[in-house]
């Protein structure tokens, strides 16, 4: 009798648990319901007034089901209300290419012999080789870019929009569709204008990147490996005024200089996103990542762009200013070597690329010449954090600017007038 008893317990227990959790997974589920159902025809299991502890989980489960979300801290609030703000004017830019079709088409090796040969050698062979069937238009790989103004103005990378004979296609993050149009490439930083025909687009706010500390919050937002859209990592702020030699995939190489460490991850297709602060606002341009290594990336500060931006809303196109020299920056091991008398500078060398001062350039009309160290522009000296490239960037096309120069063992001042660097 006991075992019998035993057994319709365990079996009305199975069913009141079927029951339970096919209401807690029913969007009607109600926890009012569950409590009065099993106080009204299971009492014995209720106890005397109490729940037993286990009901009393699943309806505390079915309650913490039915709960708005809550913040665990303002931190993470601040993250989230950060990207809800960046991820309407955060785009993918897709790279489409004619390719051509390849095919394999009949071929007789035999045919460029006299008849009485061909009959010789008999017919029938089936021979096949690759042959071109026209072209067609294929996508060839992707990157990030974010919305700089609302008449469709955007900027993203020059590495993503580089290739001149590709076709450039946007999509916003309400999936539609636009055809883009690249107006300006900055010839010194990895920076590009593209331009798409929308109005009333949704802009991101630009902040200042000269602002911010090491150690704080950066959120990165992009076309992770190209396929998924806005995606979203957290890191920080790992360093400030990063010089790094980046390659693109045909194995061009290019210096960039000043930039911004962070770990927050940057993976392939999202160069030309921003990174954001906790307000939201663009603080840099995700451009690369370490090889070999692990949450390890680098993005353009947005100050640098910035004068791209007016550049092109100005005029339409990125003016740059110009010197004319090729140099490599001074420090223990180049002074020792080359035997100067400064341990700091721009030491002006020819490469593979050219002469130290190139043909009818401004600093070749000012009188410069190779082996010269340049040591000060307008009074602000050349060192390992500010080199002469980068000082060079502070200035218009037009600017008049005097350098302090080491020529032998002499220290010289020359005037120069920038002109507009070409492409």
């Amino acid at each position: 009798m006991n075992n019998k008893r035993f057994l319709l317990q365990l079996v009305v227990i199975v069913i009141v648990a079927g029951t339970v959790s096919f209401l807690a997974s029913s969007p009607f589920a109600h926890a009012n319901f569950i409590t009065d159902f099993l106080n009204k025809y299971f009492p014995s299991l209720q106890g005397n007034s109490s729940q037993s502890p286990s009901t009393e989980k699943v309806i505390q489960n079915i309650q913490g089901q039915q709960a708005p979300y809550k913040f665990s801290d303002v931190h993470e609030e601040a993250i989230i209300s950060a990207v809800e703000q960046a991820s309407p004017s955060v785009v993918s830019i897709v790279i489409s290419k004619y390719l051509p079709v390849i095919e394999q088409c009949p071929a007789n090796p035999f045919g460029d012999l006299p008849p009485e040969f061909q009959e010789f050698f008999g017919g029938g062979f089936q021979f096949s080789v690759p042959c071109q069937k026209g072209a067609e238009l294929k996508e060839v790989g992707g990157g990030s870019g974010f919305i700089i103004s609302a008449d469709g103005l955007i900027l993203t990378n020059k590495h993503v929009v580089a290739d001149e004979k590709a076709q450039y296609t946007v999509l916003t993050n309400d999936g539609k569709k636009y055809t883009a149009k690249v107006l300006a490439r900055d010839p010194v930083q990895d920076l590009a204008v593209v331009k798409i025909e929308a109005a009333g687009l949704k802009t991101l706010k630009l902040g200042n990147s000269d602002a911010i500390k090491l150690g704080q919050t950066a959120i990165a937002i992009g076309n992770a490996l190209g396929e998924f859209r806005n995606t979203v990592s957290v890191g920080v702020i790992s360093g400030l005024a990063r010089n790094i030699t980046a390659s693109d995939q045909s194995g061009k190489s290019e210096i960039l200089e000043g930039l911004i460490q962070t770990d927050a991850a940057i993976n392939p297709g999202n160069s030309g996103g921003p990174l954001l602060n906790l307000k939201g606002e663009v603080i840099g341009v995700n451009t690369a990542v370490a090889s070999g290594a692990q949450n390890i990336g680098f993005t353009i500060p947005i100050n640098k762009a910035k004068r791209d931006i007016i550049s092109v809303q100005q005029s339409g196109r990125i003016s740059v200013a110009y010197l004319g020299v090729r140099y490599v920056s001074v420090d223990d091991s180049i002074a020792e070597k080359e035997k100067l008398l400064v341990k700091r500078g721009a030491l002006l060398r020819g490469n593979q690329d050219g002469p130290a001062v190139m043909k009818d350039s401004p600093a070749f009309k000012a009188g410069l010449e190779a082996k010269d160290v340049i040591l000060e522009i307008d009074g602000r000296k050349i060192d390992e954090n500010n080199s002469l490239s980068s000082l060079i960037q502070n200035y218009q096309v037009g600017d008049k600017i005097k350098l302090k120069i080491l020529r032998g063992d002499k220290e010289i001042e020359a005037g120069v007038t920038l002109e507009e660097r070409k492409n």
